[in-house]
């Protein structure tokens, strides 16, 4: 199979009367009405109303007494097609990497880059970009896509990829945040993997001497004897780090449990190895959402006990959150104490290497969270992508960073991620979009290729149906 168009003859009519369906849909949407997509979850966090930005907005929601349309995507939330002789798979634009990977764990195969959260879209994971621990040797979600097809947002269904007429698209979609249109399919790589990942976590006590083991693993693929499929790590402080380089294995003499009682990013502390299937290794993150259960209490062992387990998962303290912004609960509980507000600093973003210690101890200095996660990364092959533009051959880390802190009295919402952006820019980083961000428009286009994406926008959104990309990651229309 090497692509859509070489679907067995039932799933590529079904999947034909579905793309028929939704572009019908779409041209019946009157001019100047927003859409949305209608999606159960999302992995976005752009909650700031820009026009009162102490103010909670409603996450997915359009300004007051705006019309908005949804679309009806359901039909592109599912594996299409999976084929292990040719390590491929023809996957709906909608579907969460958790249905994705339960179909392609049973072929001995995974997509080559899974990002950490569940409910994560493959469709979202290319528009928005997508890491997780294989990003030093396959790069990001959207690098092993060999094609894409996407309803644009004048109304059209293409299909693009590198070599045809719509290469332009296929190299610009990712960052684009579904503003030149929503992909309905994806045609993906796969690897093979064995059952288990055999994990090591080594301990760092400075910012520098991990970063020269990032740089040396890019290099030799390896860490004191250990190959690394995987690598990540977590930072608890500028003197206490750890990376965890992790192998596949056949084999595994006890296997690790993170999805009960036991917290996998604590064990880090305690131990120097571990086991975890495969599966379990993907979602090592899911269950406790890195560590951002905790104020849920549901690391506490009393609560963790009460708490049932399928409700151990990303997406159920997304909602959460998303409840508690719209209602301002935590605002309220905060003004009857007299606590100071606090901003939320909700951000993922890639320095060099060499510059990934300078970051560490300027967050630790005026953020100060923990803990922090670490995820390097390296693009796949000389290609780039315009909106994003990572140097070809360059080995980054991904810093993220997700929670609160306390704003400095008479400084208002935005003072540390105002101030975080200005120093991700001077290391030479960049910063993904899925949260708030607080550029000027004329800082953002100078960021994300401003001219790369007008060309775009006029090609295959000339009317402007969709929301432009700064008035949708920065004014969070």
């Amino acid at each position: 199979m090497t692509g859509i168009s070489a679907l067995p003859p039932a799933k590529l009519a079904a999947h034909e009367a579905a793309v028929a369906r939704l572009r019908d849909a779409y041209a019946a949407v009157p001019a100047g009405v927003p859409v949305r997509l209608a999606k159960p979850t999302s992995n976005l966090f752009r909650f700031r109303d820009s026009a009162n930005p102490g103010k909670a907005a409603k996450p997915g929601q359009p300004a007051e007494g705006e019309a908005v349309r949804q679309l009806d995507v359901s039909a592109f939330g599912q594996v299409i097609h999976v084929d292990p002789a040719s390590r491929t798979a023809v996957v709906g634009g909608m579907t969460t990497y958790e249905t994705l990977c339960d179909a392609t764990l049973p072929h001995n195969l995974m997509p080559l880059v899974v990002p950490q959260l569940k409910t994560i879209t493959l469709g979202g994971a290319v528009t928005g970009l997508g890491i997780e621990s294989t990003s030093l040797r396959s790069g990001m979600p959207h690098e092993s896509v060999t094609e894409l097809q996407i309803l644009t947002g004048d109304g059209r269904v293409v299909t693009a990829s590198e070599g045809n007429e719509h290469s332009d698209l296929f190299f610009g979609f990712p960052n684009s945040y579904g503003t030149l249109g929503y992909s309905l399919a994806l045609t993906i790589e796969l690897e093979p993997v064995k059952p288990y990942v055999y994990l090591r976590h080594f301990a760092f006590n400075d910012p520098g001497g991990c970063m020269d083991a990032i740089g040396q693993i890019a290099e030799t693929k390896s860490y004191q004897g250990h190959r690394a499929d995987f690598v990540d790590g977590t930072a608890f402080g500028t003197k206490e780090l750890y990376l965890t380089v992790g192998a596949f294995s056949d084999k595994a003499p006890w296997v690790s449990d993170y999805t009960g009682q036991q917290i996998y990013y604590q064990s880090l502390r305690r131990s120097r190895e571990d086991f975890l299937t495969i599966r379990d290794y993907i979602w090592r993150w899911d269950t406790d959402w890195f560590w951002c259960s905790r104020p849920f209490g549901v690391q506490n062992r009393m609560i963790r006990r009460l708490w049932p387990r399928k409700y151990r998962r990303s997406d159920v303290y997304r909602k959460l959150v998303a409840f508690d912004r719209k209602h301002g609960l935590t605002d309220v509980l905060n003004d009857r104490r007299e606590r100071p507000r606090r901003e939320a600093v909700i951000q993922d973003v890639e320095i060099p290497v060499s510059r990934g210690g300078d970051f560490l101890e300027f967050f630790a200095e005026n953020v100060g969270m923990s803990p922090v996660w670490l995820c390097p990364l390296r693009l796949r092959g000389d290609r780039t992508w315009p909106l994003y533009p990572l140097r070809p051959g360059e080995v980054y880390v991904n810093f993220g960073f997700w929670g609160t802190v306390s704003l400095p009295p008479g400084r208002a919402d935005g003072y540390h991620n105002r101030m975080l952006e200005e120093e991700v820019s001077a290391l030479g980083g960049h910063k993904s979009l899925y949260s708030t961000s607080f550029y000027t428009e004329d800082e953002f286009r100078g960021r994300y290729n401003g001219a790369a994406y007008d060309k775009l926008k006029a090609e295959y959104d000339g009317e402007g149906r969709l929301l432009g990309l700064y008035d949708k990651c920065v004014r969070g229309r």
